[in-house]
């Protein structure tokens, strides 16, 4: 099976906004050491992934005692593909020529045959699938996980 690499900035700010939507309905400001505590992750470098994703505008935050980060929109309005956006640097980048100068044909064809596919393919896939989704995908294991029981 071939996976795609997503960096741990981007699985991390997937995890957090899927978390932050798990509190969606409630209203209130989640804070950063909150998420870190119930994730395990980094504050430090949860500070950077939430930096990125404000600047995206998929959070937004407030300082003070009842400070912290809201996501500004509805979790079925954002999707995969915004949030690894806002934090992903080179993963939607344009792959770079591989024998353009001495094989022009060659060139093309991969460029319209493998990796214009590609990116087109993984970016329509990522689009449908909203933190929503994702959040009914992650109460669905909670139950599971809960119905174990051990002898």
């Amino acid at each position: 099976m071939i996976r795609m690499r997503i960096s741990a900035k981007g699985r991390y700010a997937l995890a957090a906004v899927i978390s932050m939507a798990q509190q969606y309905n409630n209203g209130e400001y989640i804070t950063v050491i909150s998420i870190s505590e119930k994730l395990g992750i980094s504050k430090i470098f949860l500070e950077q992934v939430f930096s990125s994703l404000k600047k995206a505008k998929i959070v937004s935050s407030t300082k003070g005692v009842q400070g912290g980060y809201q996501l500004t929109r509805t979790p079925s309005q954002i999707t995969v593909l915004d949030v690894l956006l806002s934090v992903e640097v080179s993963l939607f980048e344009q792959t770079q020529e591989t024998v353009s100068d001495k094989a022009p044909d060659i060139e093309q064809a991969l460029r319209s045959s493998v990796f214009d596919v590609l990116d087109k393919n993984i970016k329509q896939t990522l689009s449908t699938i909203t933190i929503a989704d994702l959040v009914a995908e992650a109460e669905k294991h909670k139950d599971y996980n809960a119905l174990m029981f051990y002898i």
